[in-house]
Parts: C-alpha cells; sequence; structure tokens
C-alpha cells in the first residue's frame, strides 16, 4: 500500500493536495504516501460487505463507507483510508470529508499490506478512542480476523476460516457470514487460513 515517499509536508498542505488529486495518498508525520491499486478479489470483497453491512445499516443510526472515506487519527495527525469503515449517529468529521470517530475498522490483506496492516497501522487506529473493532480479510484464503477493544483497552482476537462461520460484530450487532464476505471471489476450497 505504501508506495512512494513524497517530500515533508503540514497536513494542511496534504488536504489542499489530497482534496485535488486524482489518487488516494497517506499522511503521516509529515510525509505523503501513494496508496497502490486493488485486485479483483479485493475490490470483490470489498463490494460485498458494503453490500451486505449497507443492507443492515439501511434503517439504522450507522452507516459504512468504503475506501474512499478518510479518517484522521487526530491524537498522531495521521490521514488513511480503510478499506471499509462504519461510523454511527455521533460520527464527527473534520471539514466535511474526514471521519474522525470511525467504531469498526475492516483492512483487505494483500501480501505487500498484510505486515502493515497488522503492525503500525494497526498501532495507529488505537488511538482512536472510538475505535471498538478491527477486522482483517485475506483475499487469498478463507481467513477473517477480529479484534474487539475491551473496557480496560486490551483486545480479544478471534479467527474465522471456514465459509460457514458467523463473525459477530459486537458494535453494530450484526452478524456477518463469512460465505458472504468471499460471494463470487475466487478461493479455492481446500485453501483454509
Amino acid at each position: 500500500m505504501l508506495l512512494q515517499k513524497q517530500h515533508k509536508m503540514t497536513s494542511k498542505e496534504y488536504l489542499i493536495l489530497e482534496r485535488k488529486s486524482e489518487y488516494k495518498n497517506e499522511y503521516f508525520n509529515g510525509e505523503i504516501f501513494a496508496m497502490a491499486g486493488a485486485t479483483r478479489e479485493h475490490n470483490q470483497i470489498s463490494s460485498n460487505i458494503i453490500r451486505v453491512l449497507g443492507n443492515y445499516l439501511i434503517d439504522s443510526e450507522c452507516s459504512v463507507f468504503s475506501s474512499d472515506m478518510r479518517i484522521k487519527i487526530e491524537a498522531i495527525e495521521k490521514y488513511t483510508y480503510p478499506d471499509v469503515v462504519v461510523m454511527c449517529s455521533n460520527s464527527q468529521f473534520e471539514e466535511q470529508d474526514t471521519l474522525i470517530n470511525p467504531i469498526v475498522i475492516m483492512e483487505i490483506l494483500s501480501t505487500s499490506t498484510e505486515g502493515y496492516d497488522r503492525g503500525d497501522k494497526f498501532s495507529h487506529y488505537q488511538f482512536i478512542e472510538s475505535f471498538m473493532e478491527y477486522i482483517l480479510i485475506s483475499q487469498y484464503v478463507y481467513r477473517v480476523e477480529k479484534f474487539l477493544r475491551q473496557k480496560d483497552g486490551t483486545w480479544i482476537y478471534s479467527k474465522y476460516h471456514n465459509p460457514k462461520d458467523v463473525i459477530k460484530i459486537e458494535s453494530i450487532n450484526f452478524e456477518l457470514p463469512v460465505s458472504e464476505i468471499y460471494r463470487k471471489v475466487n478461493i479455492k476450497p481446500f485453501l483454509l487460513g
């Protein structure tokens, strides 16, 4: 995901540039990082989740957004684009286009982003007080991992690797079948995570 390092700039300069850019870039510590494109499988998984969650949340106070929704991690002045993000009625925005308080974040893993998504990116997301659930999804095998934040700040880990499994997303009271995540995704049945 992080491909090309650019020159140092302020977050205000970044936002001016980003709002005019044809491509998405992350911002952290004065640097911007170009984001790579996604595979067919990545896009299908994202579309599946947006469809299922969107239908469930249609009459609720919550909404689901795709990777075009930029979020800001205020404590460390970072801007990033999760693959899928859920926010609820108390949502807060910076200048109407940057979400500050997501509750659920999902990342679809690739060979180039997996280490970052599991490591620094997850560590950075944890600075967001409203952030309750982190879901990592493989695009190569049936493997979904969920981290659920507890009141004491610790995280409970769950792993799902069977298409018949159902992931309980506690913060929005939703059950997401693994089979729906991988609908129309070409994964061989013997490849279990």
